[in-house]
């Protein structure tokens, strides 16, 4: 009886250790599976004159996916404005260095990783400098210096490193 008893109190003790290591391994959230690394391409952009670097990985615009090698999503049209702070992209002439302006990055309460175009361009006559953050673009706007285009096109570009 012993011997019969040994094989299932092993198998039990067996599957109890792989239990426990699958749970230690697992904060509790939901599974991910395996981390990996892939290697893609990084932007900067700036946020209240400070550098963000962030990932384009779609946008609602076919022509505009294909263009930057992004993924087009089609559900992205439908997100509403109101739920997508402005990303300012400069068109045209531009101060040296000119990069994307973020109305928003993480830890902002309106921060999301989806954005929708502004197309900047400077008007005639006016001499581009670099403008760092949405308040610069917005009073630019303001002085009739700068002409804004909000587009219905959304992208994702996560924030994923935050400068100071």
């Amino acid at each position: 009886m012993t011997r019969k008893l040994c094989l299932p109190i092993a198998l039990a003790a067996a599957s109890l250790a792989l239990a426990l290591a699958a749970f230690a391994a697992s904060d509790g959230s939901p599974g991910m599976g395996p981390t990996v690394r892939v290697l893609r391409p990084a932007f900067h952009g700036y946020y209240d004159g400070h550098k963000d670097t962030f990932l384009s990985t779609d946008v609602s615009d076919r022509a505009q996916a294909r263009q930057m090698h992004i993924n087009f999503s089609a559900a992205l049209a439908r997100v509403p404005e109101s739920a997508t702070p402005e990303m300012y992209l400069f068109k045209g002439p531009t101060a040296a260095r000119q990069l994307p302006v973020f109305a928003s990055e993480p830890g902002e309460s309106n921060y999301s990783p989806l954005w929708h175009e502004v197309i900047v361009t400077w008007k005639a006559g006016m001499t581009p400098t670099r403008l760092t953050s949405d308040t610069d673009v917005e009073n630019a706007i303001k002085a009739g210096k700068l002409n804004e285009q909000h587009s219905d096109i959304v992208l994702n570009c996560p924030i994923v490193k935050v400068g100071r």
